[in-house]
């Protein structure tokens, strides 16, 4: 089993960046040219062309498959990129390789992914430099290559269309979390409505549930 959950806004402080070749901070974001000004600070989308070769997705890919990488960047791997103890607690319970993170900036990044900080998302409140639309380009890390038999999904509405594109080539049983009165309108997946009176970020207590079922 897979279990994949949302990405959220909040990360930790002293999270990492990749860093360009002048040696600022690349911040990634949807829409850079909207982004506040930063004299330390290199706003880019993960797609975009880096400076020195390929996209930045290219060169975050390059980092994490280098064998000798003693990670001097000091990124963090993505369960420990979040704020929320839920991101950590899900691979102690079912293993780092069996959990995943649905980013907006990424797409389906497994939890020891090293991952640079990152302020992307499909909340449409979030402020406009944030906000991914559907039809900006990204070449997202998808379930392309995963073997399982069942794969569950802890998230909002925001993100349910984008864990359907992430997910669509894996043939297995797909489970949906949900809080609404009724289940979400997709095909070919099961659903299980989880209720509780949280009005934010239900998936949380959602998934904290299911991780002490497991335990």
């Amino acid at each position: 089993m897979i279990v994949v959950i949302q990405c959220a806004a909040t990360k930790h402080p002293d999270s990492g960046y990749l860093i360009s070749q002048e040696g600022k901070k690349v911040s990634f974001v949807a829409n850079p040219a909207e982004a506040p000004d930063g004299e330390s600070i290199v706003h880019a989308r993960p797609d975009s062309d880096s400076d020195t070769r390929g996209t930045w997705r290219d060169v975050l890919c390059e980092y994490n498959k280098s064998k000798s990488n003693s990670n001097p960047l000091n990124l963090k791997q993505a369960s420990d990129l979040y704020s929320h103890p839920i991101y950590a607690k899900l691979p102690s319970v079912f293993g780092k390789e069996n959990v995943y993170v649905l980013s907006a900036g990424w797409g389906l990044i497994r939890s020891d992914f090293l991952t640079p900080y990152y302020d992307i998302t499909f909340n449409g409140r979030a402020d406009a430099y944030k906000r991914r639309r559907k039809n900006d380009r990204y070449d997202d890390f998808s379930a392309r290559d995963l073997k399982t038999d069942e794969i569950v999904f802890f998230g909002g509405k925001d993100y349910l269309s984008f864990f359907i594109s992430v997910t669509g080539d894996l043939e297995c049983k797909k489970t949906i979390f949900f809080n609404s009165k009724t289940a979400p309108n997709v095909a070919n997946c099961s659903f299980f409505r989880y209720p509780t009176t949280a009005r934010t970020n239900c998936h949380y207590q959602c998934a904290e549930w299911f991780a002490n079922e497991h335990s």
